[in-house]
């Protein structure tokens, strides 16, 4: 696509202001989305000239660090200013109809109208179609972190060489990131949180992984295959073991010439299928894939099924983050502490709470009551909290219930 920028107009930077998150964290420069929205057509005005001469000078992303998995490790955020997070905005709202165009089926993260539970459906219609299988659990070692910036622009080349956008897309691959007062500009990766950084991925991976599957892979498998692919989190399923023994030694070959590697240990095979119904056979693995494991197990009519659960290390996970929250907000007044609480329950709800989790979602529920009563009796050394208080408390200020999603609704669980 040889012309896309000038599609881009002072209108189309009205709707990337619209679609850009307005309280989100700020970035090197400290200005806010309502700062920028005092001068808004100014503003706008002076972002497209600059874009469209050549003279933007993206800024360098402020870099945060969270945590990760078991806390001992964390994972970097890239916060962009909020300019140049409405000019990524515009930039993939550009790209975005062409490379829909290209991309597969069953690639599901950051795309319109897809969601990890689409993701997930998907996966698990497969598997059950298939019977289950062997599956490649691939572990793509630090993707964002290590994305060769030369060999993604050859990619973005190849399908387009609009020079606005292609100038944009390199400032903001050398724009520098800023962590503990220092700034450095790495030739490889891309900032997770940045607006156009999870086009880029995908771009990337659709040249590295999806064209190669459909092209070169699925000609030559003996057995059924399938893929589910979100962002870098993917999964590969066979029918044959053979196939799947092959394609694993193939892969690492593939991401290599990339510039990716794959994790040894993380990447791994596993043997998925149901098991016979009087039992005996080899044993059936289990796999974890967008913060769900998924097995075989029993339904209540004692029929082997396939079945998911919160994967163990997200829901530790979870249960810290809210325990940290309650420790730096013990001392807000109630009111608020369980307004902000039942805010982040139901969130964990609405991504966890999927059919045939309603045990972690139980379990879930009833460790945050938990975490909260401890929490609060630490509020005063004199005044303890017992369990009669806190459900005299709760009757004042009630928790949302655990609830389990259910074709676009929720299904409400027993109180807890």
């Amino acid at each position: 696509m040889r012309s896309l920028s000038h599609h881009m107009d002072h209108e189309w930077l009205l709707e990337a202001f619209r679609r850009t998150r307005k309280d989100g964290a700020v970035g090197i420069d400290g200005q806010t989305a309502d700062e920028y929205a005092e001068n808004l057509e100014d503003n706008l005005q002076s972002l497209l000239d600059k874009a469209k001469s050549g003279t933007y000078r993206a800024p360098p992303v402020r870099r945060v660090h969270i945590p990760k998995g078991d806390g001992s490790k964390t994972r970097p955020i890239g916060i962009p200013t909020f300019e140049d997070k409405v000019l990524q905005r515009a930039v993939a709202m550009l790209m975005e109809p062409v490379y829909e165009q290209d991309f597969y089926d069953f690639s599901y993260g950051f795309r319109p109208r897809r969601s990890a539970h689409d993701a997930l459906e998907a996966l698990d219609q497969g598997l059950w179609d298939m019977r289950g299988g062997w599956v490649l659990d691939v572990d793509i070692r630090s993707f964002f972190d290590t994305l060769d910036h030369q060999k993604l622009r050859d990619l973005l080349r190849l399908r387009v060489v609009d020079g606005v956008v292609v100038r944009l897309i390199g400032k903001w691959l050398r724009a520098g990131v800023l962590d503990s007062g220092v700034v450095c500009h790495p030739e490889t990766g891309t900032p997770q949180g940045g607006v156009i950084s999870p086009l880029l991925s995908n771009i990337y991976l659709h040249e590295v992984i999806d064209k190669w599957w459909v092209t070169d892979v699925l000609p030559r498998m003996r057995g059924k295959a399938f893929m589910v692919r979100y962002a870098d989190d993917l999964v590969m399923v066979f029918s044959d073991e053979q196939d799947a023994s092959r394609v694993q030694q193939a892969l690492f070959k593939r991401v290599e010439r990339f510039g990716l590697s794959l994790h040894p240990d993380k990447t791994r095979l596993v043997r998925f299928q149901r098991p016979r119904r009087g039992g005996g056979g080899p044993k059936s693995g289990s796999f974890d894939f967008l913060g769900f494991t998924h097995y075989w197990g029993r339904s209540r009519r004692g029929n082997w099924t396939l079945k998911r659960k919160t994967a163990k290390g997200r829901f530790s996970r979870a249960l810290r983050a809210l325990n940290q929250w309650m420790k730096r907000a013990r001392h807000v007044p109630l009111a608020k502490q369980a307004k902000t609480l039942g805010q982040k329950m139901v969130g964990h709800f609405n991504y966890y709470g999927i059919r045939g989790n309603s045990d972690a979602i139980s379990s879930f529920a009833h460790e945050v009551r938990r975490l909260w009563r401890k929490s609060l009796g630490r509020r005063s050394q004199r005044a303890r909290m017992t369990w009669e208080k806190f459900h005299r408390l709760l009757r004042r200020y009630p928790l949302p219930p655990a609830r389990l999603r259910a074709r676009g609704r929720q299904l409400r669980l027993a109180n807890l």
